[in-house]
């Protein structure tokens, strides 16, 4: 779906048709958005290919009409395997207008058409690229927030009760910060790219803003690589947890196998044609019988216990 803007003292407005100063939003592109890109605004066919590749990433090109970035954002759609993912962005900067072209809807997009971007404005293309871009480092910020915030409900939860679901949920988590981790160092190598080229040039006040975005993208990346390994270790932590409970269940099992192995070797003895030095005819046999398997198995499961209790007890000291 491609929607025109236009901006005047009101506000930001709709068009029907472009004009000067208008930015282009393409969103959800079709086939025949990318038709209508190709012919009607002269985009051409490869770098309209190039952002439709989520896997694209960021850089800038020059060509003869116009100058184009590809800018990574992130992106959220709770019906995925993996709710938090980032996705290209497309900004082409002709003389006379603004193209941007996402495959999906970002927060960093809906911030401008909502005026939370202070003194943000169409007609310096400059400033635009540089807000939009630091609105994209604000929003990885958000997002990275909400996944710590997932992160500790989910731990919240294992800590109550060990199931495969919530593991799921983490390493979700996990392929959702590794997707972050890799967008906004790619940003960053753009944003240096930026800083060290002549494609754009930026005034004195502007190098400024495009410091302060460099700022946020480092301070995202931090934080990203802190989420990272607080939850590489939580997820090493109940691994471990999972695994102790595992052995003391099987040890629990084990000491029952022995317990129970006892009255079943007594009683298979029976089971052989042998010569018994008493009269097996007695009816107070099974009963002796069952009453010294029964002490044995007791017994056993004594000593064992015995055992385990020392072992506890040399541990602690």
């Amino acid at each position: 779906m491609i929607t025109i803007y236009s901006q005047d003292k009101t506000g930001i407005t709709q068009s029907l048709v472009p004009c000067t100063g208008c930015w282009i939003d393409a969103r959800s592109v079709s086939s025949e958005d990318l038709h209508r890109l190709k012919y009607e605004f002269g985009i051409d066919t490869e770098l309209l290919t190039d952002i439709m590749d989520i896997d694209e990433q960021s850089r800038i090109e020059k060509e003869d009409t116009y100058t184009a970035l590809i800018v990574r954002l992130p992106a959220y759609e709770d019906s995925q395997d993996v709710s938090f993912f980032t996705v290209p962005l497309g900004i082409i900067l002709f003389q006379d207008k603004i193209v941007t072209i996402c495959q999906h809807s970002s927060d960093a997009l809906d911030d401008i058409l909502r005026n939370r971007i202070r003194g943000f404005s169409f007609d310096n293309q400059n400033t635009f690229v540089l807000n939009l871009l630091g609105r994209g480092a604000f929003t990885f910020l958000k997002s990275l927030k909400e996944l710590n915030k997932r992160t500790n409900v989910i731990k919240n939860e294992l800590q109550r009760s060990i199931k495969n679901n919530e593991l799921i949920q983490l390493l979700s988590i996990q392929k959702s910060l590794v997707y972050f981790t890799t967008s906004i160092k790619t940003n960053e190598l753009l944003l240096e790219k930026l800083q060290k080229s002549s494609l754009i040039r930026f005034k004195d006040d502007e190098q400024e803003l495009l410091e302060d975005v460099v700022i946020e993208n480092r301070q995202a990346i931090e934080m990203a690589n802190i989420y990272s390994s607080i939850l590489t270790g939580t997820m090493d932590a109940f691994a471990s947890v999972i695994s102790n409970n595992l052995s003391i269940v099987m040890k629990r099992l084990t000491v029952v196998s022995i317990v129970l192995m006892i009255p079943t070797l007594i009683y298979s003895f029976f089971g052989m044609n042998l010569v018994f030095p008493f009269n097996t005819d007695n009816i107070y046999v099974a009963w002796i019988v069952t009453a010294v398997s029964m002490l044995a198995s007791i017994g056993g499961a004594f000593i064992l216990n015995l055992n385990g209790t020392r072992n506890k007890v040399i541990k602690a000291r």
